[in-house]
């Protein structure tokens, strides 16, 4: 029986890396803010990350209409911004795995760049959800 203990515990060790961190609304404001996101901007990106990739870390989208597909936190598409299985632009200059991680630092990075080139308006979580209604962060500091 210890060993079969032991032996589960090792697998669910090894697994939950896979699983991702499913970030709350604050908590997720709190670590952008903390990553140099303003205040004023928090709302916008809580809104496009809850309707991105439902604030999980490991979200990987369905493939798109082109054949891409779209990674992580900000569902960073890979035809443009991340080096994944086909060929890439790679404007952000990472895998597009490392978009994965919960060490959202690269992931965060990344997002800042395109939104400095493109504003909200590069995602359809954004476009389709959060132009008119934004959820208040205020609570959360």
């Amino acid at each position: 029986m210890k060993v079969f203990a032991v032996l589960a515990f090792a697998l669910l060790c090894v697994a939950a890396p896979a699983w991702g961190k499913t970030f709350t609304k604050c908590s997720l404001a709190k670590t952008l803010y903390a990553h140099g996101i303003p205040k004023s901007e928090l709302p916008d990106w809580v809104c496009l990350v809850q309707h991105e990739s439902g604030f999980r870390t490991n979200a990987v989208g369905a493939l798109n209409s082109n054949g891409t597909r779209d990674y992580g936190l900000f569902q960073i598409n890979n035809k443009y911004w991340c080096k994944g299985n086909i060929s890439s632009y790679n404007e952000c200059n990472i895998a597009c795995s490392a978009l994965l991680s919960d060490d959202i630092t690269n992931a965060i990075k990344c997002a800042k760049k395109i939104k400095a080139q493109q504003g909200f308006k590069a995602w359809y979580g954004w476009l389709n959800n959060c132009q008119k209604s934004k959820p208040s962060v205020k609570e959360c500091f």
